[in-house]
C-alpha cells in the first residue's frame, strides 16, 4: 500500500544489521550484513521523489537518485542497479565507501525533520543482488572511433575515465603499477570495509567492456608518457596515479623501528595480506600496544587493522577534538565499539628510544583550541606543562599523503604547482603538455573515491573533445 507524506516522514531509518563489536573486531570479515530485499524496499519507500531533487545535486557522478529508488520500491533491483550504472561503474564501492553524509545524503529533505534516505546502503544492495543474481549487464557499444587512450592508475577516477572513454567508442588502455587493479580501493581500504571480491566484481564488468588492463606497469620507470604517446600509438593520455607519498610529523625518532605510514601498513595488510603472515610472505609489525596518529578515514582503518591483527591496546591521538575529525561518523563509531582509545587534544612531540633503536614510547603534550584556521576549523594550541608519556611498541602516522614525483621528474616540461601536484585547467584537467590530462588525488591531493571518480568523469568528456579537436575528421 502506498505511504502517505506523512507517513513517509516520519517512518524510521532502515539501519543494516551488523556483527556485534567483539566478534568483529577478532576477523577481517564485512562489517555491516547489508539490507535484506524486504528491508531495501521499506527503507526506499521513505523516499519522497522529489521532483527537484537535491540529493542528485551531491553526487560528483550524478546518479539518478530518484529514479533508481522507484525501481526498489517496484521490487525491480536489477533494473535499479542497471539505472545507477548509466553513471557509476563502482555503485558495490561507492555504496560502501563513499561520504553520503556529506554528498547526496545531506541534501536530502528528510533530513531536516529526521534521518536522511540511506542512499548509499540501497546502492550497496543493488548493485550486490546484481553480483548475486550473477546477471551482469553489458551495455551496447559503439562504433569503434579508431582512437586509442592511456589511463594511468587503476584507481576509482581511472576506472571511471577508462569506462567513459570505452563507451565513447575508444580504444582504452588502463595501466597499473601494482600486481592488482584497483588502486586505493585494494590497497588503502581494509577488508571489513570494502572486501576484495566486490572490487575483482567491479572491474570484471569493466573488462568485459573491452578496456585492456596492463599490471606490473609503472609508467615513468618501464615506459614514459612520451613513449606512449610518440611510440606506443596513444592519442592521448590521463594521469590519475593518486598521492602516494606518506607524510610524518618531522618529530624526533621518526626512524625508530617501530614507526610505520599508514600508507605502508595499509599495503602490506590489504594488498599483500601480511595479516596472515607466514600464510603470506610479507611481515607486518603487529605490535602489543599501538598508537595511530590521525583522525581521517585512514587513521581509523590504521587503528581497526591493528585490533583485528592482535593489538592489546590502540590508542587513536588526534589533536583536535573529536567534533573536528575528517573522518566518517560511522567508521568513528565502529572504532569506538571496538575498543579504541581516543585521545583528543593531543599531539605527539617525540618518539621514545628503548636504546636499541626500536620504539617504545611516545610523549604527547596536551592542545587546547584557539581561533578558526583556514580550513574552518579552531587552530590547536600546546598547553605548556601538558606533556605525559605513553608506552607503546608500534606508531602508525596516518597523516595525509602527497604527490609522488615519480612519474612527474619523467616529464620536466610538465607544469607542477607548490606543493609537487600537477597543475591542470580547471574545467578540462589538459595540463601544461599537448594532449596529457591529469585528475584526481594527483591534481587535488588526497580526497574521496567519489570526487575522483567525478574527476574521472569530467575528464573523459574532455578527453572526447580533445580528440575531436587533433582529429578533425573524427566522427562521433
Amino acid at each position: 500500500m502506498e505511504l502517505s507524506t506523512a507517513e513517509k516522514e516520519t517512518k524510521k531509518r532502515v539501519d543494516m544489521r551488523e556483527q556485534p563489536p567483539l566478534v568483529r573486531a577478532r576477523n577481517f570479515l564485512e562489517v555491516p550484513y547489508g539490507y535484506t530485499p524486504d528491508e531495501a524496499v521499506e527503507e526506499a519507500s521513505r523516499c519522497k521523489t522529489c521532483k527537484k531533487a537535491a540529493c542528485r545535486t551531491g553526487c560528483p557522478v550524478e546518479v539518478d537518485i530518484p529514479g533508481f529508488m522507484d525501481l526498489i520500491k517496484e521490487k525491480k533491483f536489477l533494473e535499479a542497479c542497471y539505472k545507477v550504472k548509466e553513471k557509476n561503474a563502482l555503485p558495490a564501492v561507492c555504496g560502501r565507501v563513499c561520504p553520503q553524509e556529506n554528498q547526496c545524503e545531506s541534501r536530502c529533505l528528510l533530513g531536516k525533520k529526521g534521518k536522511p534516505i540511506a542512499i548509499g546502503n540501497l546502492e550497496r544492495f543493488v548493485a550486490d543482488y546484481e553480483a548475486d543474481k550473477g546477471e551482469m549487464k553489458i551495455p551496447g557499444m559503439p562504433k569503434p572511433t579508431g582512437r586509442k587512450v592511456a589511463v594511468i592508475g587503476s584507481g576509482p577516477g581511472g576506472l571511471t575515465c577508462a569506462v567513459d572513454l570505452a563507451m565513447s567508442g575508444h580504444t582504452v588502455t588502463l595501466f597499473e603499477a601494482f600486481h592488482d587493479p584497483g588502486g586505493v580501493l585494494i590497497y588503502g581500504i581494509p577488508e571489513f570495509r570494502l572486501p576484495k571480491e566486490i572490487v575483482k566484481k567491479e572491474v570484471e564488468y569493466i573488462k568485459k567492456l573491452g578496456i585492456e588492463l596492463r599490471l606490473n606497469t609503472v609508467i615513468g620507470k618501464l615506459h614514459t608518457i612520451d613513449e606512449l604517446l610518440n611510440g606506443g600509438g596513444y592519442d592521448a593520455c590521463f594521469i590519475c596515479t593518486g598521492a602516494g607519498l606518506p607524510m610524518f610529523l618531522g618529530i624526533p625518532g621518526e626512524n625508530l623501528n617501530g614507526v610505520c605510514s599508514a600508507n605502508e601498513y595499509l599495503t602490506r595488510a590489504n594488498l599483500m595480506k601480511a595479516y596472515l603472515f607466514p600464510e603470506y610472505e610479507t611481515p607486518i609489525k603487529k605490535g602489543k600496544e599501538v598508537a595511530v596518529l590521525g583522525g581521517g578515514n585512514v587513521a581509523m582503518d590504521s587503528a581497526r587493522v591493528a585490533v583485528r591483527i592482535g593489538a592489546e591496546k590502540v590508542y587513536l591521538i588526534y589533536r583536535r577534538s573529536e567534533a573536528e575529525m575528517p573522518a566518517r561518523k560511522a567508521e568513528v563509531h565502529h572504532a569506538h565499539e571496538e575498543g579504541i582509545e581516543f585521545l583528543f587534544l593531543t599531539n605527539p612531540i617525540r618518539f621514545i628510544d628503548d636504546g636499541k633503536g626500536n620504539l617504545c614510547g611516545v610523549e604527547c603534550i596536551k592542545m587546547e583550541l584557539g581561533e578558526t584556521d583556514e580550513s574552518g576549523r579552531k587552530r590547536p594550541v600546546p598547553i605548556k606543562g601538558s606533556e605525559f608519556q605513553i608506552e607503546i611498541d608500534v606508531a602508525i602516522p596516518a597523516l595525509g599523503s602527497k604527490a609522488n614525483p615519480l612519474l612527474t621528474k619523467t616529464m620536466p616540461e610538465l607544469t607542477l604547482n607548490k606543493g609537487g601536484y600537477i597543475a591542470t585547467d580547471e574545467g578540462t584537467g589538459m595540463t601544461s603538455k599537448k594532449g596529457v590530462f591529469a585528475g584526481g588525488d594527483i591534481v587535488t591531493g588526497s580526497a574521496t573515491v567519489i570526487s575522483a571518480m567525478g574527476a574521472g568523469r569530467r575528464t573523459a568528456n574532455a578527453i572526447n573533445e580533445y580528440l575531436k579537436w587533433k582529429h578533425w575528421d573524427y566522427q562521433q
